[in-house]
């Protein structure tokens, strides 16, 4: 009769102290393999936030880019002092003077200002940001505050492509309305891979090239 009551009040009794043990520290595992997994979700989902945004960024950029230089014209200017432009000049990468200076046409205007449709575009690299400046007129006017497009550039590096296909470090034109049919950029930014950009330029492309031409921007 004892013999036969033994395994019934073993049961009363419950786990062990060594049973307890083992179903806590599964428990543990588990929670701590939830938190683990729930803090790389986090943490993927907050990279994938500041890729994202980066990645407007530059778009938003090279959209920029782009509607400036496809629309650029053969439009000589006026600076602030009063003297002429040319329709475009483009210079190595430097901080103290534009990058790039051309007239570009297409500018909205969607308060029906009494302006122009033509508008002077410069870009700067100054404190590792790159710089848009588009003046309130062509010619004569100052430069108003300008835009952002690249923050922590490290390094830029521009090129011009002459009618004869040749790519140039400057464009410095003879003839003050000759312009490139292309813009080559390559940026460099902190934390980003680098990217090379490449733009054609408005109203150059359709200039005819004369037999024996030299790349009028050398």
């Amino acid at each position: 009769m004892t013999d036969h009551l033994r395994p019934a009040r073993r049961a009363e009794h419950g786990f062990t102290l060594i049973e307890l043990l083992v179903a806590v520290m599964i428990f543990a595992m588990l929670a701590t393999t939830g938190v683990i997994l729930l803090r790389t979700s986090i943490d993927g989902q907050a990279a994938i936030g500041r890729n994202l945004d980066a990645l407007a960024d530059v778009q938003r950029g090279v959209s920029t880019l782009d509607a400036d230089l496809s629309q650029a014209v053969a439009r000589i200017s006026r600076t602030e002092a009063g003297t002429f432009a040319p329709a475009f000049f483009g210079r190595a990468a430097q901080g103290d003077e534009p990058l790039i200076q051309f007239v570009r046409g297409g500018w909205s205007n969607p308060a029906t200002l009494r302006r122009p449709s033509l508008q002077k575009i410069e870009y700067w690299w100054r404190d590792g940001r790159l710089e848009r400046i588009g003046y309130p007129a062509v010619d004569g006017a100052q430069p108003p505050e300008p835009a952002v497009l690249f923050e922590n550039v490290t390094a830029l590096t521009l090129r011009y492509r002459a009618r004869n296909g040749e790519w140039l470090e400057r464009w410095s034109p003879a003839q003050p309305t000759d312009m490139p049919t292309a813009v080559e950029m390559a940026v460099e930014r902190t934390g980003a891979a680098p990217v090379l950009l490449r733009f054609l330029v408005g109203t150059a492309m359709h200039q005819p090239l004369v037999d024996g031409e030299a790349p009028s921007g050398a």
